[in-house]
């Protein structure tokens, strides 16, 4: 199996991460069902576009993106959901909706939920919906350099 964008770069930086393999799931409280982890630790990429720019929100998988929090924080005029025709380009090495949190990669900038930084580490798609890569979020902090502001809002019913 090929080595994607994600991959070459955590090896190339060499970090330290473990590849979850789980049944195929198009939800992030259904992935963190079948791969047993919990969904405070999950973290989901929501792709959104403040003021006409394609960006990325991470948010963890029990949580909600709160897009006026995000509005409010980033000073924005507008700010709303991605379409997947926006945004399915930019993530080639991707199945659309699997893309990970590392929107530096794809030259997006990012902004992480405050209560993503809780945990010690986090889970995220291997840009498929079969496979989670785990790593510290400390590790993800240092390659990311993400905006990090309070977007998270109201837990989401357990699927």
């Amino acid at each position: 199996m090929p080595f994607t964008r994600l991959e070459e770069f955590l090896n190339r930086e060499k970090i330290n991460y473990k590849r979850i393999v789980h049944s195929r799931a198009y939800t992030a409280q259904k992935t963190a069902a079948y791969a047993h982890i919990s969904g405070n630790e999950i973290a989901k990429s929501v792709i959104v576009k403040i003021n006409g720019k394609i960006s990325m929100a991470v948010v963890p998988a029990s949580y909600q993106l709160d897009l006026n929090e995000l509005k409010r924080a980033t000073g924005a005029k507008d700010v709303r959901l991605a379409t997947e025709t926006e945004f399915k380009d930019l993530f080639k090495d991707c199945e659309v909706g699997a893309q990970p949190p590392f929107g530096n990669l794809y030259n997006l900038e990012v902004f992480v939920a405050e209560k993503l930084t809780e945990d010690t580490n986090i889970a995220f798609n291997a840009c498929n919906h079969a496979e989670l890569i785990q790593m510290t979020y400390k590790d993800y902090q240092r390659l990311v350099h993400p905006t990090v502001i309070k977007i998270a809002r109201t837990a989401v019913a357990e699927a």
